[in-house]
This record gives C-alpha cells, sequence and structure tokens, in this order.
C-alpha cells in the first residue's frame, strides 16, 4: 500500500527519533539498521526511502540528541532564571542525567563514536558543541570575548569528561564523589564571577 507524503515524513521523523535515543544507549555501530527500523515499527526495507544510508541517518540523530539537549538546558536555566549557569551545571552533573544513557547528552554518549565517524556525522557533532559553548557564553558575565570562550570550553568540558568518569565507574559512591567534585569546582568558579541573568532562549 502507497504511504502519503505525509505519512512518510511522520515515519521519516519517527525513525529519526528512535535512532537518537538508540545511538545514545549503544553507539552508532552498536545496533543494525533492522533493529533501528523495528524500534519505529517500520521495516528494513522502508529504510533506504527515506535516508541515503546510515551514514545519513546518524547525521540527522546526532542532530536531534543535540536539539533535545538544548532543550533540556533551556527547561534548566527556565527553573532559576537568576541562576542560569547554576542550573546547567547542577542538572548536568546529577545522578538523573547520569542514567538517562538514551537521552542524555550525545557528547558524554558518542563523543568516542562520533571521533570514528565521517566529517559529515562530526560537522554534526561539531554544530551542537558549538551551541552548548555560545549558550555557556552567554551565561558568562566577561567582557573579553576570548576569556569568556575559554571559561565556556572548560566548563563544557568539566562536564562532560566528569559525567563520562561517573558512567564507567562501578562503585556508585565513587560514582557520585566525581559528580558532586565537578559540580563543586565549578559552582564556586561561577560564584566567584558575576554571571548574566536570565534563561536561555
Amino acid at each position: 500500500m502507497r504511504v502519503s507524503r505525509v505519512q512518510a515524513e511522520k515515519n521519516r521523523q519517527a525513525v529519526i527519533d528512535v535512532a537518537s535515543r538508540l545511538f545514545r544507549e549503544r553507539g552508532f555501530d552498536g545496533i543494525g539498521l533492522k533493529d533501528l527500523m523495528k524500534g519505529a515499527g517500520l521495516t528494513q526495507g522502508a529504510f533506504y526511502k527515506q535516508f541515503e544510508s546510515k551514514e545519513d541517518l546518524a547525521v540527522q540523530a546526532s542532530g536531534r540528541a543535540f536539539e533535545g539537549a538544548t532543550r533540556r538546558w533551556s527547561a534548566a536555566t527556565g527553573e532559576s532564571p537568576d541562576d542560569p549557569l547554576g542550573a546547567v551545571i547542577s542538572m548536568y552533573l546529577s545522578p538523573e542525567h547520569r542514567e538517562e544513557r538514551m537521552d542524555g547528552c550525545p557528547i558524554v554518549a558518542l563523543g568516542s563514536d562520533a571521533a570514528r565517524q565521517s566529517t559529515e556525522v562530526k560537522a554534526s557533532f561539531e554544530a551542537g558543541i558549538r551551541t552548548h559553548l555560545e549558550l555557556l557564553n552567554g551565561m558568562i558575565a566577561e567582557t573579553d570575548e576570548k576569556e569568556r570562550d575559554g571559561k565556556a570550553m572548560n566548563i563544557l568540558s568539566t562536564m562532560v569528561g566528569a559525567l563520562v568518569l561517573s558512567r564507567s565507574v562501578n562503585d556508585p559512591h565513587l560514582s557520585e564523589q566525581i559528580l558532586h567534585a565537578a559540580a563543586d569546582s565549578l559552582l564556586a568558579a561561577a560564584s566567584a564571577e558575576d554571571t548574566a541573568g536570565g534563561a536561555i532562549q
């Protein structure tokens, strides 16, 4: 039965949504097309009607994952508009975010995988990372652009590294300590600086 253009686009978006979550859980190479399409309630035969290749899907799914991450940051800052940077740090370095492997930060879940992917997939990651840095820049009240950029990079790198480490150990106490140490360090540095008010738009 022929699928309408509207339904075909809905199916395509559903596959991107599912791939965004499953790639973060299993890695780009940790799941095949059959299981990806099954997760979206579709057959493998429909894949090539919607995407040029698995790499094409990886690009689209990476972008979707970063969109979700941006919304998460926006929600956090919306709940704490007087301290947006503190809100993002606390949300990101929380046990809840650590456990959200399918819906959490794509940099943590797929960063090492992305480094081994095509230039197109890496370009999608680069765009997402740049967006994160821009958002952090907007929360740092610093007149010198170079210094502000450096602080944003330091904050993002510290958060990503801490979350990676916290997910990499068996000892729950050690995992918590890693998160707390990074959060305490960043929050202390943030409190020593004047941060810009207002939530991420």
